[in-house]
């Protein structure tokens, strides 16, 4: 299974040439997984002419082990939190999500990164990082649940 989607993969990377000689078509790849705790429950956004949104924030954790020589003592555990904002517009997907990703859920997020630039209220230009979904995983229930 693994020796055949690397394969696939390869031939998507794998440059088609057109008849014209100055056109290279060439597929690249935009995908990212997430493995988190969703930080809030999800919320659906329309804008006039538009088709809805779910949207959602996920934490995602690194943990690691400080070494010898620092000012921590050896064996110290060291986490940083990273927190998405998760965006979903895939019609069916975009419905589930809102009605079942929860706080504290454990979910993985599958998608693409998307880079975007808005003015705040303060009329302040600030760029955006959001991960649009287009697969969402369940491996838990919600984290207020357990026990």
């Amino acid at each position: 299974m693994l020796r055949s989607a690397s394969a696939q993969i390869i031939r998507q990377v794998v440059r088609y040439r057109s008849t014209d000689a100055s056109l290279i078509l060439e597929r690249s790849i935009n995908r990212v997984q997430l493995l988190g705790r969703v930080g809030q429950d999800p919320v659906m956004r329309q804008v006039e002419g538009r088709n809805p949104v779910t949207i959602f924030s996920l934490a995602t954790n690194e943990m690691w082990r400080s070494g010898e020589g620092e000012m921590s003592s050896p064996g110290d555990i060291s986490q940083k939190t990273t927190w998405h904002r998760v965006s979903i517009f895939k019609p069916g997907l975009r419905d589930v999500a809102y009605q079942y990703v929860k706080k504290g859920s454990r979910i993985l997020v599958e998608g693409k990164l998307d880079y975007g630039e808005y003015v705040d209220k303060n009329q302040v230009r600030r760029q955006a990082t959001t991960i649009i979904a287009d697969n969402i995983i369940f491996l838990s229930d919600n984290v207020r649940d357990r026990t």
